[in-house]
């Protein structure tokens, strides 16, 4: 189960957050959110318990504990949304016809020759 841990100070590193845990069981991953540029935390990380009654655990013992001065608030982490795949848009008719057929649909169904004014 993965955990969201938000309120972390900035001198908190992936070894504390890890050790804190770990005292309610096994801990796979542990990672703190870093700016890209200046390195400095975000505030928040998530931890990876592979087992759910311990986590379960750890997330009602650990809710409200002082760490490194800060009192960290901690979750369940929600399931990260699906990256939409943006799919090309259809050229041509659209909604108004099926061009495979050779028809406009709402023109009379009117052959796709060419048009004699």
């Amino acid at each position: 189960m993965r955990i969201y841990v938000r309120n972390l100070s900035n001198e908190t590193t992936e070894d504390d957050l890890r050790k804190a845990f770990e005292s309610f069981g096994q801990v796979r991953f542990v990672n703190i959110v870093r700016d890209g540029t200046t390195g400095e935390s975000q505030g928040y990380g998530f931890v990876t318990m592979p087992l759910v009654r311990e986590a379960q655990a750890a997330i009602e013992k650990m809710r409200g504990t002082v760490l490194n001065g800060q009192k960290v608030e901690v979750e369940r982490a929600r399931a990260q949304a699906e990256p939409q795949v943006r799919r090309p848009r259809r050229g041509g008719l659209g909604s108004r016809g099926d061009r495979r057929k050779g028809r406009k649909g709402g023109f009379g169904g009117r052959s796709r020759g060419r048009r004699r004014y």
